[in-house]
């Protein structure tokens, strides 16, 4: 490694320190260019005016109102919520489940996916994986959704849930189908 030499096309995509020194490597994603994904990182994303004060009315009576989850944030390309690790949120072992770390994360990209959305279209999920990266026991989690790709008929999320020191504690990817609204 001592002989590499450095290459800016290259080092573009080099492994970085993100959050609590751990090593992430920035991909590009397959068939998109290094500009597309920052157009996405800065461009104003939503149609219409979202109100995250009715997102937040709309869950109640739900799984997410039943767990605390609540929308804190919508910035020009990435929606926001926290919630709180407690007995509706732990498992047994007394750690947050990661199902409900999940939940944050679909709940946040099925959130951001309808205000993306172009009038006459609605949002359903098609797939989401998680990897559980950290064992958090109290407090508050935050997670934030920001877009892969928004295509036509399919949007991919990365959700980022970290605990009250930043720290990450998962890492999640959501696929979501455009469709005509019913």
């Amino acid at each position: 490694m001592e002989n590499m030499t450095s290459n800016p096309e290259t080092d573009l995509y080099s492994p970085t320190t993100r959050l609590d020194d751990e090593r992430v490597a920035r991909v590009a994603p397959a068939g998109q260019s290094p500009l597309a994904g920052a157009r996405l990182r800065t461009a104003a994303i939503w149609h219409g005016s979202p109100d995250l004060g009715h997102a937040n009315t709309m869950s109640a009576n739900s799984a997410i109102s039943n767990l605390g989850i609540e929308f804190t944030e919508l910035g020009p390309n990435y929606l926001t919520g926290r919630m709180p690790v407690d007995s509706r949120t732990r498992q047994p072992f007394g750690i947050l489940h990661g199902g409900a770390s999940v939940l944050l994360a679909e709940t946040l990209v099925s959130c951001a996916a309808t205000f993306v959305a172009a009038p006459g279209k609605a949002c359903v999920g098609m797939e989401i994986n998680a990897n559980h990266l950290r064992p958090v026991a109290s407090g508050w989690v935050t997670g934030i959704a920001r877009p892969i790709s928004l295509g036509r008929r399919s949007q991919v999320w990365e959700v980022r849930i970290v605990d009250g020191n930043d720290r990450l504690v998962c890492i999640s990817r959501c696929t979501m189908a455009v469709i005509d609204a019913p």
